[in-house]
């Protein structure tokens, strides 16, 4: 019984040690899985906050080392001409910086870059690699020495692809376009006065002017501006209907792909920001005025007119000593008479001429595409200024007005706003002045570059109905007026049905004794040298030029203009 129990209690001890000893290994085998587990979640939350870490340390570091130089990533809509030229292009670059904290072998890298960039200079190259943590080695770097950069394998050399703007056309937009600066912002010209639609447009913005005819014009400005030795010069090509400016130029320029400071010479533009007296130029609006008011016809004679007058102790007189005592208005203008002009103002009136001069847009700053427009100064009116601004002395303007203003005597007296950027909808311009105004001055500017009276002749392109109105006046400075120059010439076509306005000046024209002159009005008559640096002679010589090459293509392109 005994022996029985013993082995009934051994077998229950067996049965329960059996138990224990399979419970435990489970156990074991279970705790060995999560530990496991637990090892591999801690070994990831580990990583996980590492590449967090890394992550905002490059970010950090982007920003430390760029905090000078920030990245150009964003990007701003092309511009085109109205025929779809690219004039300014966002292209993807790359910059290569140097992380001077990367660099292993100062010495080594130095003559790597050396062989690379020869011209640089690496005295300040070596002062970057001590004293900043990041600098830039070059920009807009070209592919070939990008490749050679790559194949040294440093990594201290840090490329950074970019977008950048790039003006295909140089300098023939300079005037136009503009720059921006290296924050992706507009500083000038178009740049900046569209920089917010530029910023947020996707399509191309389309101007409306015309690569080709802004080459031309570009040129003949070059070649004259050395001819006459000028110190600068400008022109406008404008439609005289709805105010789109198929060129304009500025001379000198310059290349935006290259910056230029604000204070640079090159940078001022004529056309728009200079304000200039023009001189007889403003004869044109003088009896465009009359014309309005009725208090003048062109065929209205002037009889026995004096050779001077006297304006507050200052002579008036004529600059031609022939000029005959009697003329009709429209004899006056076409020979450019001073006295004549004075008699019309002083009909006119102070008050009728002023409001004349407002109508037209000459006497305040305008409103335009670009944000370079001049404010022509305050005019003090009274008898004696009243006299001198009936011939374009003493008061100012600028080249932009002057073409918009002629633009409305011509067109029918439909006012206009000159504009550089196509617009879909052509504006409804309101008729601010009478037609009969353009029925009577277009045959008078017509007639000073088809006559012998005239001071325009050598504007006479044959088969293109030139007509147009001269100007030379004296440049004001310290203590007075000097004998530099400002010739401007106006120029309408075709006269018949007025489609464009060239509107040019010369800023300080000297004579050219060994220029070859000829007429274009068919007699193909040459002649080398002038003693005169007027307009009639500098001037309308340029427009003259100037419509020869451009007339052709404008007829082809935009309609007949003969």
């Amino acid at each position: 019984m005994n022996n029985k129990n013993s082995r009934i209690i051994l077998e229950d001890q067996q049965s329960n040690f059996s138990y224990k000893k399979s419970k435990s290994k489970l156990k074991i085998s279970f705790n060995r899985v999560s530990f496991i587990f637990f090892i591999f979640f801690i070994i990831f939350i580990i990583y996980t906050i590492h590449l967090i870490h890394l992550g905002s340390r490059n970010i950090q570091n982007l920003e430390t080392d760029n905090s000078k130089q920030p990245l150009n990533v964003l990007y701003r809509a092309d511009i085109t001409d109205r025929n779809g030229n690219y004039l300014v292009k966002t292209v993807s670059s790359i910059d290569v910086g140097i992380s001077t904290k990367k660099v292993i072998d100062q010495r080594k890298l130095i003559l790597n870059l050396k062989y690379i960039f020869p011209n640089k200079n690496f005295e300040t190259i070596s002062e970057n690699l001590k004293k900043k943590k990041f600098f830039y080695l070059e920009k807009k770097i070209s592919e070939e020495n990008y490749e050679k950069l790559m194949q040294l394998g440093d990594k201290s050399i840090q490329p950074e692809e970019k977008l950048i703007r790039m003006y295909p056309q140089k300098n023939l937009f300079s005037h136009i376009l503009g720059q921006i600066d290296d924050n992706n912002n507009g500083i000038s010209g178009l740049e900046k006065s569209q920089d917010k639609d530029l910023k947020k447009s996707k399509k191309p913005v389309q101007l409306t002017v015309d690569k080709d005819i802004q080459f031309l014009i570009r040129n003949e400005l070059i070649k004259f501006n050395k001819i006459f030795n000028t110190k600068g010069s400008a022109a406008i090509l404008m439609n005289v209907n709805n105010g789109e400016i198929y060129s304009l130029v500025s001379l000198p320029d310059f290349n935006p792909n290259e910056r230029k400071t604000i204070a640079d010479v090159n940078y001022i533009n004529r056309a728009t920001k200079g304000i200039y007296e023009f001189g007889s130029i403003f004869k044109t609006f003088t009896f465009a005025a009359a014309f309005e008011e009725n208090i003048l016809e062109p065929e209205t004679k002037f009889i026995n007119l004096p050779k001077s007058l006297n304006c507050a102790g200052f002579p008036i007189r004529e600059y031609d000593n022939e000029m005959p005592s009697t003329l009709t208005a429209e004899q006056i203008l076409i020979r450019s008479g001073n006295i004549g002009s004075v008699r019309v103002a002083q009909k006119l009136g102070e008050d009728k001429f002023k409001l004349f001069l407002s109508k037209i847009g000459v006497l305040d700053k305008i409103t335009f595409d670009i944000n370079e427009v001049g404010k022509p100064i305050e005019f003090i009116w009274g008898k004696c200024p009243l006299a001198t601004a009936s011939f374009g002395h003493g008061i100012t303007t600028t080249l932009l007005q002057l073409a918009k203003a002629y633009s409305i005597i011509v067109n029918g007296g439909y006012e206009i706003k000159p504009k550089l950027i196509k617009k879909k909808k052509i504006d409804k311009n309101d008729q601010i002045l009478k037609k009969e105004v353009s029925q009577k001055i277009l045959p008078i500017l017509r007639k000073i570059v088809s006559t012998e009276e005239g001071t325009a002749s050598l504007a006479n392109v044959n088969g293109y109905e030139v007509g147009g109105k001269t100007g030379t006046a004296q440049k004001s400075g310290k203590g007075g007026y000097s004998r530099k120059k400002i010739n401007s010439f106006i120029s309408i076509f075709p006269t018949s049905k007025p489609k464009f306005v060239l509107a040019l000046m010369l800023d300080e024209p000297q004579i050219s004794k060994d220029y070859i002159y000829h007429y274009r009005d068919g007699s193909n008559i040459r002649y080398k040298g002038t003693p005169y640096n007027t307009a009639g002679w500098t001037s309308v010589e340029v427009v003259g030029q100037i419509i020869e090459k451009i007339g052709p293509i404008l007829a082809t392109k935009y309609g007949e203009v003969k």
